[in-house]
């Protein structure tokens, strides 16, 4: 009987694990057909923020320009003082919608914890019934009960409020934010809680004091999500407000894209752009690795 040495066994390991493909990568597929991959890819998003760049630092006069020339020739921020001076000026719209998306995310992020607490750890009856009903409103496009929203927030004397729209753009956040809270307290042992009522906390201060911090990442992803939502959303906001010293920024910017004689003021309008974009970007990239652990949560057992 032959015997086989551990150095040979391991010799007579390493093809098998040489074949395996890399996590990410297609079967069979070259290292450099990979990355040409994921380099398009890339170049396809950053783009039109490069393009979105170059008319920004234009002056008015090259980013109206037909043939357009892709690089400034003469660098200039005139642009964004035409954006300031524009109307009342960008920063009341700024304000404006920073009110609505705080209000939002405050709201959301409230109303969503203490749901998705209920549902994960109290046993209510027809709970599941009732969730599975949150869930289903999901599929109803707000668009289509802006009429009727319109009509209850008149009938509230809160339509042409700030109040208002922050009202209408928390309810709409409500399903998703419910689910993705009940995710990340459902994957919380039971355990945690019953101590914490053993040490004498009753269900708020267990949820205050023991189950907040857990379930951070998940309230970071819902806040995220209320904030973009609100920050960027337009139809509902030009359908319930009507003063100018009340719109938000999505409104301000289409109320400056038409200039003299019809023309679009191309500079200004991707200055604003860019002005919209910026808080989202910074925001994102401060709070993605909750993001993303928010997002799975409740995935995995």
């Amino acid at each position: 009987m032959t015997t086989t040495s551990p150095a040979n066994r391991t010799s007579a390991a390493q093809p098998a694990r040489a074949e395996q493909p890399r996590p990410g990568r297609a079967r069979g597929m070259p290292g450099w057909a990979w990355w040409v991959i994921c380099g398009l890819i890339g170049i396809m998003f950053l783009a039109p923020v490069a393009l979105l760049l170059s008319t920004v630092f234009k002056t008015p006069e090259a980013a109206v320009q037909s043939p357009p020339d892709y690089l400034p020739s003469q660098p200039s921020a005139e642009n964004f003082s035409d954006l300031g001076s524009t109307g009342s000026g960008v920063w009341r719209y700024i304000a404006n919608t920073l009110v609505v998306s705080l209000g939002t995310v405050g709201l959301s992020v409230v109303v969503s914890t203490l749901a998705g607490y209920g549902f994960a750890h109290f046993r209510v009856p027809f709970g599941g019934v009732l969730f599975g009903t949150v869930l289903l409103s999901i599929m109803i496009p707000f668009q289509a009960i802006l009429p009727s929203l319109y009509k209850l927030l008149q009938f509230l004397s809160l339509q042409n409020s700030l109040l208002g729209l922050i009202l209408v753009y928390a309810t709409f956040q409500m399903p998703l934010s419910v689910f993705l809270m009940r995710n990340s307290f459902a994957q919380v042992p039971v355990s945690l809680v019953e101590a914490a009522e053993i040490d004498g906390c009753s269900s708020l201060g267990a949820l205050r004091r023991v189950m907040l911090p857990v379930v951070r990442p998940g309230m970071i992803s819902v806040a995220l999500f209320a904030f973009f939502s609100s920050w960027n959303e337009f139809l509902a906001a030009l359908v319930l407000l009507s003063n100018d010293d009340k719109f938000t920024l999505p409104i301000f910017l289409t109320s400056i894209a038409t200039g003299r004689l019809g023309a679009i003021e191309w500079g200004v309008l991707e200055a604003g752009v860019l002005v919209t974009m910026v808080p989202c970007v910074l925001i994102f990239l401060l709070l993605q690795r909750y993001y993303v652990r928010g997002i799975v949560a409740g995935s995995l057992k």
